[in-house]
């Protein structure tokens, strides 16, 4: 995972994951209404988790040295 493309492929996971948590907590703490998840305290940790996730998985991405660099 020392390569560029194994970089790249870190931050765009990271940033997916980091997106779709949000909207997940979002949804969960009631702040994104219109789906069956609005309100449901268990998508807020799911959410949570993946946002956390998310930000290890770009941290890594971003500090991680190619081996063509």
């Amino acid at each position: 995972m020392r390569s560029r493309a194994g970089r790249v492929t870190l931050i765009i996971v990271g940033a997916v994951a980091l997106l779709i948590g949000a909207v997940f907590a979002g949804q969960g703490a009631n702040l994104i209404p219109g789906s069956s998840m609005t309100g449901d305290r268990t998508w807020l940790y799911i959410g949570g988790a993946l946002v956390v996730l998310g930000i290890v998985l770009l941290v890594a991405g971003l500090r991680r040295r190619g081996s063509d660099g």
